[in-house]
């Protein structure tokens, strides 16, 4: 632990003391290149490789049978965007999870939205861990898409390279904010036989047609279409990956498959050469990997409709049990209240905002809205977050240098009542928030009481050592208060 924070305060700096001021004015996209600097800043993961802190459920405040790694495993309540509603969570096999997000488009580098997604499924993914789940979380790469190729054109690239290349861009980025690597990493181009055996499925079943080597989806053939999203066929909007096409029965009508066109990327098919549309793909690779029946299905809420709406039709046509149990979204992150998005042109990327911050403040800021509000991108966020997570660390490496000097144990009837209480209480607040549908601002708030005991306690110098009992000394306490907080190190 000492190597952890001794390395993050080597190369961190209060940022909002350097670059920015303190003001609500949101960064424009046009002065990015005026304002960022690059930091040489390590990744997060690079610098924690070493420290195994243990876990809070490995200690215990008496040491005894009341361990709290005896405790049950508290009931996890999450928001089912099926039923509009939060649920107690029920795994089709006990202590286990099948976990499905949906990836990104690989044609460019990731923002910050996408960085909010993946946080936060990486958030649920740990939190699993942390209770003792077995966790298949599947996480898919679009690397065959008309984005693609329309930016394979531009940049004169093979699509499937371009889509490579940005798929590792993605995954360095998410080192970059500590996201634990997905069990699997699907892409569309390395799963065209799970693809097309879906749509002869599709087609056998009677919910599809064929016109002219294009396979359509036919939504009037689906009577619960629409069930995810409460949005009837006549709400389907041109521009969200539904295309216009006088050939199709029903103007909501998707593509399956797209014959091939001059330049773009094919692969042979029953119905001829061509690729898959957009929404296919997610349904047969999580069926590939989690079956039709799993446990969670999620991603941003902009893929509610037509995305998911989409996938629950195809994944039930094709098989009848198909079964998510629960559907999960975050919401957006906004710019002076408009969705972040790479079309509005209204976008920090991943890069450009660490940057300027720590990852680690990033991910803090990430985490300090409830991952189904709305959050506003702003400087001054960024900045708070950055002092916060800076706060943190000072005071573990004052903690730490003040337990080096005085490195003793003492009777655990010497730690007051109330220290004990603040210690407990925190790992209460964090296990209880935490099952509430992810209510992360609340598990960051429980964080308050122990900093401003332990700054207390360093800068008047009570008698600190009552603190370092038999089975919880400070530094442990302390390994066991970012594990819990920041979800950085429970593998």
């Amino acid at each position: 632990m000492g190597t952890l924070t001794l390395s993050l305060l080597k190369h961190y700096t209060p940022f909002s003391t350097t670059l920015f001021t303190h003001s609500s004015r949101t960064l424009s996209p046009g002065h990015l290149s005026a304002v960022f600097r690059r930091k040489n800043l390590p990744s997060f993961r690079a610098i924690s490789s070493s420290s195994q802190p243990l876990t809070a459920e490995k200690n215990s405040h008496d040491g005894g049978e009341n361990s709290r790694s005896k405790s049950p495993s508290p009931e996890v309540w999450l928001h089912n965007t099926m039923s509009k509603k939060k649920e107690l969570f029920k795994p089709k096999v006990e202590k286990k999870v099948g976990m499905y997000v949906c990836g990104v488009t690989a044609y460019d580098l990731s923002h910050i939205g996408h960085a909010r997604v993946y946080v936060n499924f990486d958030l649920l993914y740990r939190y699993f861990k942390h209770l003792g789940f077995q966790v298949c979380y599947v996480r898919n790469f679009t690397d065959v898409d008309d984005k693609i190729i329309a930016r394979s054109k531009e940049l004169g690239e093979d699509p499937i390279s371009l889509s490579r290349r940005y798929c590792e861009e993605f995954c360095q980025d998410m080192v970059t904010l500590n996201c634990l690597p997905a069990t699997v990493e699907p892409k569309v181009s390395e799963h065209m036989p799970q693809i097309i055996e879906m749509i002869e499925k599709i087609l056998n079943n009677g919910y599809a047609y064929d016109v002219d080597g294009d396979i359509y989806f036919n939504v009037e053939k689906f009577p619960e279409y629409g069930k995810l999203s409460s949005r009837g066929l006549e709400d389907n909007r041109a521009g969200e990956r539904v295309a216009v096409d006088s050939r199709k029965k029903n103007p909501a009508d998707f593509a399956l498959w797209k014959s091939t066109k001059p330049g773009e990327p094919f692969w042979e098919s029953p119905w001829g050469p061509g690729r898959p549309g957009w929404h296919i793909e997610c349904s047969a690779m999580s069926a590939a990997y989690l079956g039709y029946s799993f446990d969670i299905h999620g991603g941003g809420i902009d893929l509610v409709f037509p995305h998911h709406e989409n996938e629950i039709a195809q994944s039930c046509a094709a098989c009848s049990k198909s079964d998510i149990s629960v559907w999960m979204h975050n919401g957006f992150v906004t710019i002076d209240s408009v969705k972040m998005s790479k079309s509005l042109g209204n976008f920090f990327t991943i890069r450009q905002v660490v940057d300027v911050y720590h990852p680690l403040a990033l991910r803090y800021f990430l985490m300090s809205a409830h991952y189904r509000s709305p959050m506003n991108y702003s400087n001054i966020h960024l900045e708070s977050a950055s002092d916060r997570v800076f706060y943190i660390y000072e005071t573990l490496h004052e903690c730490e240098s003040f337990l080096k000097q005085h490195d003793q144990t003492v009777r655990k009837d010497s730690v007051p009542p109330d220290t004990l209480s603040i210690i407990g209480n925190f790992y209460d607040v964090f296990r209880t928030s935490m099952s509430d549908d992810l209510h992360t601002p609340v598990a960051l708030a429980g964080m308050s009481d122990p900093l401003k005991l332990i700054n207390d306690l360093l800068h008047t110098r009570k008698v600190l050592y009552f603190l370092m009992c038999e089975d919880m000394k400070m530094n442990l306490l302390m390994c066991n208060f970012m594990s819990i907080s920041l979800f950085l190190h429970r593998q």
